[in-house]
């Protein structure tokens, strides 16, 4: 990222960059006129990470809903048994604007009308569920699915990360990337927070024209009890990986005839890098001497750059450029 450059020129230029000859397009096109009678109300439950949540959940949910012709309830937020974050949509994104920005596209509400949840005794967990298999096409959203929306007026999709194919119509897409790329702005704390570190970034990279790296770490917990490797932290270790497994997969580890092999899935090159692994790394393959590697000290900040830099609600250890 250029220190003369600021996200908005970024943005505005992106396109301006050919491609086998042509040129980039946008993906994005939005409606200008308005939407027909809705069909019902859809709520779906964002399980997973952040970033899952984002991609897999409520640009997927927008895509389903407006192909359905249907109105899209806020999604709600799992608490992770990882993340242990209780943030709702409106703590994370820009509510109200998600809403406009999507309203010639998708009607999108925060609740559902007290006549309809009557009949539900106003209790969620009364709203008929589907459970949907993961990567389920389309179509059918539209043959199975759509015909319970008009039945129920109101349905539940839990969980809903990854409840949608990846290979769908122009229309679908185009719906992923209105809301992924338009609708989904981050709220004002954050925005702000996030602006300030970038800007700090800048200024401590001044000696190399303000750029900066910023790296996945993706060490958490779940990544490396799923990943199977071992990182040198002994019988300890080794215990609390079999207990993540467990608590996170129930079984999918344990299955008669698998067997588990650390040293040969390193040798794979499958396992997650170590924090101290990747300055390591990094100075080998990446940096020359000179610089050093800035991580912030608060996980809240580095958070928030993760945020503001590469859109992805994932902790991110940032690598400044700066001269000792």
């Amino acid at each position: 990222m250029d220190a003369d450059n600021s996200s908005a020129d970024a943005l505005s230029t992106i396109w301006k960059h050919s491609y086998k000859g042509g040129e980039w397009r946008s993906c994005v096109n939005k409606s200008s006129g308005g939407l027909p009678e809705s069909n019902g109300y859809i709520y779906v439950e964002a399980n997973g990470g952040l970033n899952q949540q984002r991609i897999l959940v409520i640009c997927n949910a927008v895509a389903v809903a407006g192909f359905l012709n249907a109105t899209l309830l806020i999604p709600n937020f799992h608490f992770h048994s990882i993340w242990r974050d209780p943030s709702k949509f409106g703590d994370i994104y820009d509510e109200d604007y998600f809403i406009s920005t999507l309203e010639n596209d998708v009607r999108v509400v925060d609740k559902i009308p007290l006549y309809l949840m009557e009949w539900f005794d106003h209790n969620m967990t009364n709203v008929y569920n589907f459970r949907v298999k993961a990567w389920s096409s389309i179509h059918y959203y539209e043959e199975v699915v759509l015909r319970r929306l008009l039945e129920e007026k109101v349905i539940r999709i839990s969980p809903f990360a990854n409840r949608l194919s990846f290979d769908a119509p122009p229309a679908v897409q185009q719906l992923r990337c209105l809301a992924n790329y338009e609708a989904l702005r981050f709220s004002n704390p954050i925005l702000t927070l996030g602006e300030a570190l970038v800007s700090r970034m800048k200024e401590r990279s001044v000696n190399h024209g303000g750029k900066y790296v910023s790296v996945h770490l993706r060490f958490e917990e779940d990544m490396v009890a799923f990943s199977c490797c071992v990182c040198d932290g002994g019988e300890q270790e080794e215990k609390n990986m079999i207990a993540a497994r467990e608590r996170g997969w129930k079984g999918k580890f344990t299955k008669p005839g698998r067997t588990i092999c650390p040293g040969a899935i390193r040798l794979n090159g499958k396992c997650p890098l170590t924090p101290l692994e990747v300055p390591w790394t990094t100075r080998v393959r990446l940096l020359p001497h000179r610089f050093k590697i800035k991580q912030p000290n608060l996980m809240h900040e580095l958070l928030i750059v993760s945020l503001t830099i590469v859109k992805s609600l994932c902790f991110y250890l940032v690598i400044s450029l700066i001269n000792y």
